[in-house]
């Protein structure tokens, strides 16, 4: 008998341990924004996530601010193991994502949420081989491109031959309506402000409160120019690895991730921007309707780029715009925007 209670003891220690280790099954995630921006608040949120939705079976252990993996070295290092899950920029690897780089077109994007969901649908629909070679987690974009600078910008005219700081095609944008686009890193626009190299820049609002730019740029312009898309990817042997019944608990948060992301940033926009006037007096100026119109005349030229690549990459250009611009109306609508 003793013997027999011996063994069970034993035999329950084991089914224990063996708990205990799927339980301590971690996976390590990499961002490379600070950790008080958007990109790594989600990181944080969907991490929470996951841990709850799994009971413990999977641990995230987070680095943010580039301290496993920079912006440029994100997609290989996730490829080839540095990391299990990374967050990589689109515009960061030109020419490496054509289908889903559509995102980043002049199709006025006027919220996060609505242009979150819309990329998360191409994504499932199109299931692009650009990103076949890792897991998709989940996808999302940052909000809505706008000017803020140390001059009022109050109509497109005001722009010619001011120097703002941007990147990707906002670059190419502002060329179009005659302003002087800069390229350079964020960190580096703080003293570019103050030297007077550039007199503003173009990124969402939520970097007027995240990076204190309210304070050296009191003038702020809704234009709703591109937006950037990210996606959050896991390597796949990694993924393969994972049991069938967290696999899926990982699937059906995708979506669920997406729409937090959007509704998150919306928000924190609307707080930046209301911390803004009262921190600082901001103004905030809106364009007519026309100056819309002149936008997306004058960047015209890059969706018709893209097109050409896109149909290089053997891909079906007209229908996925097509269907961006399909699900931008949809979600428009039922964000009532």
């Amino acid at each position: 008998m003793r013997t027999l209670t011996i063994l069970l003891a034993a035999a329950a220690m084991a089914c224990l341990m063996a708990a205990t280790a799927v339980a301590a099954t971690t996976l390590t995630y990499a961002n490379f924004p600070p950790a008080s921006t958007f990109p790594c608040i989600q990181m944080e949120r969907w991490k929470d996530e996951v841990e709850k939705r799994t009971g413990g079976a999977l641990v995230i252990q987070t680095f943010p601010g580039s301290t496993l993996l920079g912006a440029k070295n994100m997609l290989r290092g996730v490829q080839t193991g540095q990391a299990d899950i990374g967050c990589i920029s689109l515009p960061y690897y030109p020419g490496v994502f054509p289908a889903m780089s559509a995102l980043n077109l002049p199709v006025a994007f006027a919220s996060t949420t609505v242009a979150s969901l819309t990329m998360w649908d191409i994504y499932q629909k199109y299931q692009p081989a650009e990103l076949a070679e890792v897991k998709v987690l989940t996808v999302f974009t940052s909000a809505p491109s706008n000017i803020m600078s140390r001059v009022p910008i109050r109509q497109l005219s005001d722009l010619r031959g001011v120097e703002l700081r941007a990147s990707g095609s906002v670059l190419d944008i502002l060329s179009a309506l005659g302003a002087r686009g800069v390229g350079m890193p964020m960190s580096q626009t703080p003293e570019a402000l103050q030297k007077g190299v550039v007199k503003g820049l173009v990124s969402s609002f939520d970097v007027l409160k995240d990076f204190n730019f309210a304070e050296l740029c009191r003038f702020e312009t809704i234009t709703n120019l591109p937006v950037y898309p990210f996606a959050v990817i896991m390597n796949k042997a990694r993924w393969d690895s994972l049991p069938d019944d967290v696999k899926k608990t990982l699937d059906d948060l995708g979506r669920d991730q997406a729409l937090w992301t959007g509704q998150y940033l919306d928000r924190h926009i609307h707080d930046s921007l209301e911390w803004s006037r009262e921190q600082y007096q901001v103004e905030v100026f809106t364009l007519t309707g026309a100056e819309h119109e002149e936008i997306r005349v004058m960047s015209a030229g890059l969706i018709d780029q893209w097109k050409a690549d896109a149909l290089k990459a053997g891909l079906d250009a007209d229908a996925i715009l097509a269907d961006m611009l399909a699900l931008k109306a949809k979600y428009e609508a039922e964000q009532g925007e």
